[in-house]
C-alpha cells in the first residue's frame, strides 16, 4: 500500500476512534443509571431492556476495536 492510502487509513482509523469513544461513554452513562435503579426495577422489563442496550453496545465497542487493530496491521 502507498503513502496516500495509509493516509486514508489513519483518518478512518482516527474516526473510528472517536465513535468508539462516544459509544462507550453511551455505555457507561446507561450502566450507571442502570446500576442506580432500584433492584426491583432492574429485574423490570425496562431493566432487561437497558442491560440489552449496554451489552450491544458494549459488542459495538468490541467489533469497534477489532477492526481498529486490523487497520493497524495494514
Amino acid at each position: 500500500m502507498n503513502a496516500q492510502g495509509r493516509k486514508e487509513i489513519a483518518k478512518y482509523i482516527a474516526s473510528l476512534n472517536e465513535i468508539k469513544d462516544k459509544l462507550e461513554s453511551l455505555k457507561d452513562d446507561e450502566e450507571e443509571k442502570y446500576d442506580n435503579m432500584p433492584e426491583g426495577l432492574q429485574d423490570s422489563e425496562r431493566g432487561e431492556q437497558m442491560q440489552e442496550a449496554i451489552d450491544a453496545l458494549d459488542d459495538a465497542v468490541t467489533s469497534l476495536d477489532d477492526a481498529i487493530d486490523k487497520l493497524n496491521e495494514i
